[in-house]
């Protein structure tokens, strides 16, 4: 019950009960206008959007594929957070490269965010390029509680 009084207190949730999917969308991001949710909810599983490196005010920080990279997870953390999950039940995720030559740099500053016995499961590929010429986009999956 307590989650889904924060759920309701933080985001606008829609829920297909006979699907049971729950969408879970701030009110800033219902503002801007996006075409996707930040994440959904199935069977305690979140599936979170693509994120970038990317501020509250939707720059992409400055620095190249380290900085960007440590704030696409800073970014993926709060919105676990607000969901009561964490960092730590990500089980998957999927790193799309503006160029594959940034994946030594990428994986050290991955790496860094996760501990060593909780690595998620990863894939990571090049792609001709990303939203606001970004060097990486991240895409993870969680459990909701761990």
């Amino acid at each position: 019950m307590k989650l889904l009084s924060i759920l309701l207190a933080s985001f606008v949730c829609v829920s297909l009960s006979a699907q049971q999917i729950l969408y879970i969308n701030s009110n800033d991001h219902l503002q801007k206008g996006y075409p996707f949710s930040q994440a959904t909810l199935v069977n305690n599983i979140i599936y979170l959007s693509g994120e970038l490196g990317t501020t509250s005010d939707g720059t992409l920080v400055e620095g190249g594929i380290v900085p960007e990279t440590i704030q696409a997870l800073k970014n993926i953390s709060e919105t676990l957070e607000y969901m009561e999950s964490s960092i730590d039940n990500v089980f998957k995720c999927t790193c799309m490269l503006a160029d594959i030559k940034d994946w030594p740099q990428m994986s050290k500053a991955y790496k860094s965010f996760f501990k060593p016995e909780r690595l998620p499961a990863r894939s990571a590929f090049a792609g001709s390029g990303l939203a606001l010429n970004a060097r990486i986009e991240l895409e993870c999956w969680a459990v909701l509680k761990d």
